[in-house]
């Protein structure tokens, strides 16, 4: 169990540090800012009470708006990030063995549609909620949901990589 809680903490810390230190200045096109942090919201296991997953992801989400000077834009995407994800992985598990809502969302225990899937639509809803609070405006609302795709879909590749590059093998989680 242990092994499991510092994994999730050193996991959180250097997710954010790469945040603030490195994905916060990149703007990839002009446009295109990478959340590497929703990664560690991604893979929190749902089996952690729902006070402490909430209390977790707004003070997350809080540390990249101090960072950010965002004005608590993170920290209220990361608490719906939160609030949706067991409706999201119920959603993808219809039909199958209840076990798998339990399970961690890592390589080796999804497969990849079942992840791409997963990542693509909370990095979706993530990136919708703060570049709709950013610009609080639907004026030029199709151009801003292109925004808000391409941001996602690099994101999600970025995940996906920083996934399948780090994860380790299905039995170091057993």
């Amino acid at each position: 169990m242990n092994n499991i809680v510092l994994r999730n903490i050193f996991r959180f810390v250097i997710l954010l540090l790469i945040q603030i230190y490195v994905c916060n200045y990149v703007h990839f096109l002009g446009f295109i800012n990478p959340y590497i942090y929703i990664l560690a919201l991604l893979l929190l296991p749902l089996s952690i009470p729902k006070s402490l997953q909430y209390l977790i992801a707004f003070v997350t989400g809080l540390i990249v708006d101090i960072f950010a000077m965002t004005y608590g834009i993170h920290a209220s995407a990361s608490l719906t990030l939160i609030f949706l994800k067991p409706y999201v992985i119920s959603w993808l598990t219809v039909g199958k063995n209840r076990d798998e809502l339990t399970t961690i969302p890592i390589p080796g225990q999804k497969d990849f549609k079942w992840l791409l899937i997963y990542t693509f639509l909370m990095v979706f809803i993530h990136h919708f909620i703060v570049t709709m609070f950013e610009l609080f405006t639907f004026r030029k609302f199709w151009l801003t949901l292109i925004s808000v795709i391409g941001n996602s879909l690099f994101t999600t590749f970025i995940i996906l990589c920083v996934q399948y590059i780090f994860t380790p093998t299905k039995k170091d989680y057993k």
